[in-house]
C-alpha cells in the first residue's frame, strides 16, 4: 500500500520499511476502533465549520460506520501492507469515495491521530483495570468480614510480633487497592483531555472547532496548547505505567504473602489441589505456581515506568519517532496486569484459612504487648511494665492467657472499618467507570 506521505511511486526500501514500521501493526488492531471514532468526530467537525460539505461528511461517515461495524464484529483485518491503521482507514475512504475520501486528513496529522487513539484506548483500559480491581476488592472485603475473628501471627522483620487476624490481613490489601484506584483516577483525569486538532504539534490554519470533537469523543476537557498536546505522547503512557506499577506492587506483595503462608512451616492457609502444581520427582509437592507467577509478572510491571522514562526523558518538545516504542512496552503489560487480577479473583474465593493457629506454644510471645498493656491498666507506667515483662520472657517464666482480645480502635483487629474502606472504594470506582 502506498504511504500517505509518498509524493511519487518510488517504493520505500523493504528493510527500512520493516524497521520503521516495527511491531506497530500488531498493536494497531487495538487502536482501530478509536481511529475510526476519531475520524468520525473529525469529519463531523469539518462539516460544522464549513471546511467540507455536509454531503461529503455524510458520505465519509457512512463508510466509517461500515468500517467500525466490521471492527466490532471481528471481521476487520489489518492490511499487512499498510504502514499503520491510520493509513488503512484513509485508503478505504479513498477507495470508496475517491476525491471526497482524500479530504478526511484536512486539518489533521497522524501525530494527533495516534495521540487521540492511544488516549481513547488507555481510558478504556483504565475502566477495564478498575472493573477487575473492583472484583478482587469485593472478594477481599468479603473474606475479611468472614474471617475477622480468626487470629493470625503478625510479623515485623519476619519475626513474630503481635496478634493479627485474617480479617486484618485481607482488609489491608482491600485498603491498598483503594489507594491504587485513587491513583488510577488521577491518571484518568490527566489523560482524559482531547489532543485532536493539535495536528503535527502546531495547530492548523483552518478554523476548526476543537470543542466539537472534545464533546463528540466524550473527553472531559482538551489539551489546549498544541505543543503540549504533542508532549503528552509518552507522558500519558508513563503516568498510566506508574499507576499500574503501584497496583502491581499491591498484587505482588499479596502473592508473596500467599506463598509464605502456604509454606508448611507457616501452614496458615491452603487451596484445593487443582490450584497448585506438582513436582516431577517429589510426589508430595503442592507448589503455588499461580502466585509465584503473579509475583514475577507484577515485578516486571513495576519496571515499566523506568523503561518509559529512559525512552522519553531525553527528547525535546515536538514529535519524535522514539515514542512509537511506547506501545510495545505498555500494551502487553496492560494485558499481563489484567490477567493477574483475573487469576487472583478466580482462585482467592477457594482459599481455606486455618483456625486456632495462635494456640501453638511458639506464638505465646505474640501476647507480650497485651500483658504489658494489662500492667499499665493496673497502674504501672508503660516503661516499667515493658521491663517487667521483658525480664519474664528472658527468664522463661512469661505466661499469658489470651482469651478475647479487646482491640476497639479504628483499624485494629476488633474494628476493621471495612464499611468505611468499601464506601471510599465504591465512590472512586463509580467515578472511574462512569
Amino acid at each position: 500500500m502506498k504511504k500517505i506521505w509518498q509524493k511519487d511511486d518510488l517504493a520505500t526500501n523493504i528493510l527500512v520499511n520493516n524497521f520503521t514500521v516495527g511491531k506497530d501493526l500488531d498493536f494497531d488492531e487495538r487502536l482501530a476502533k478509536y481511529d475510526v471514532k476519531g475520524s468520525m468526530a473529525h469529519c463531523k467537525m469539518l462539516a460544522e465549520t464549513g471546511i467540507i460539505s455536509q454531503e461529503e461528511s455524510e458520505q465519509m461517515l457512512s463508510v466509517l460506520n461500515v468500517i467500525l461495524e466490521k471492527i466490532e464484529d471481528g471481521s476487520f483485518e489489518i492490511d499487512k501492507d499498510a504502514e499503520d491503521i491510520h493509513s488503512q482507514v484513509e485508503a478505504i475512504l479513498i477507495e470508496e469515495l475517491g476525491d471526497t475520501g482524500k479530504k478526511i486528513h484536512t486539518a489533521r496529522s497522524r501525530n494527533d491521530q495516534v495521540l487521540l487513539d492511544i488516549k481513547l484506548y488507555l481510558l478504556d483500559e483504565i475502566r477495564e483495570i478498575t472493573a477487575l480491581t473492583d472484583e478482587f476488592f469485593q472478594i477481599l472485603i468479603q473474606l475479611a468480614d468472614q474471617h475477622k475473628n480468626v487470629l493470625l501471627p503478625g510479623y515485623t522483620h519476619l519475626q513474630i510480633a503481635m496478634p493479627s487476624s485474617f480479617g486484618l490481613w485481607f482488609g489491608a490489601y482491600a485498603e491498598a487497592l483503594l489507594d491504587d484506584v485513587e491513583m488510577l483516577f488521577s491518571v484518568k483525569n490527566i489523560i482524559n483531555k482531547n489532543p485532536l486538532g493539535s495536528a503535527a504539534g502546531y495547530g492548523s490554519s483552518f478554523p476548526i472547532n476543537r470543542e466539537s470533537t472534545t464533546y463528540n469523543l466524550g473527553f472531559q476537557s482538551m489539551n489546549y496548547n498544541s505543543v503540549y498536546a504533542q508532549m503528552t505522547r509518552g507522558k500519558s503512557e508513563k503516568m498510566l505505567a506508574m499507576s499500574m506499577a503501584t497496583l502491581a506492587g499491591t498484587l505482588g506483595k499479596f502473592a508473596y504473602d500467599v506463598c509464605l503462608y502456604l509454606n508448611q512451616n507457616f501452614d496458615f492457609i491452603s487451596f484445593p489441589k487443582e490450584f497448585t502444581t506438582g513436582s516431577s520427582i517429589m510426589p508430595h509437592k503442592k507448589n503455588p505456581d499461580i502466585f509465584e507467577l503473579v509475583r514475577a509478572r507484577c515485578n516486571r510491571i513495576q519496571s515499566l515506568p523506568n523503561e518509559l522514562i529512559l525512552l522519553t526523558n531525553n527528547l525535546p518538545s515536538g514529535y519524535h519517532r522514539d515514542v512509537q516504542l511506547t506501545k510495545e512496552i505498555l500494551f502487553p503489560a496492560i494485558d499481563s496486569l489484567k490477567e493477574c487480577l483475573e487469576i487472583l479473583s478466580y482462585t482467592l474465593p477457594n482459599i481455606k484459612v486455618k483456625d486456632g493457629i495462635l494456640e501453638d506454644e511458639k506464638y505465646k510471645y505474640l501476647f507480650s504487648v497485651e500483658k504489658i498493656n494489662e500492667e499499665v491498666k493496673s497502674g504501672s507506667s508503660f516503661r516499667d511494665a515493658y521491663v517487667k515483662i521483658g525480664q519474664e520472657i528472658e527468664n522463661n517464666v512469661f505466661e499469658f492467657e489470651p482469651g478475647n482480645l479487646e482491640h476497639t480502635h479504628q483499624g485494629s483487629i476488633g474494628n476493621l472499618c471495612l464499611d468505611k474502606i468499601e464506601y471510599q472504594f465504591n465512590k472512586l470506582k463509580n467515578k472511574l467507570l462512569g
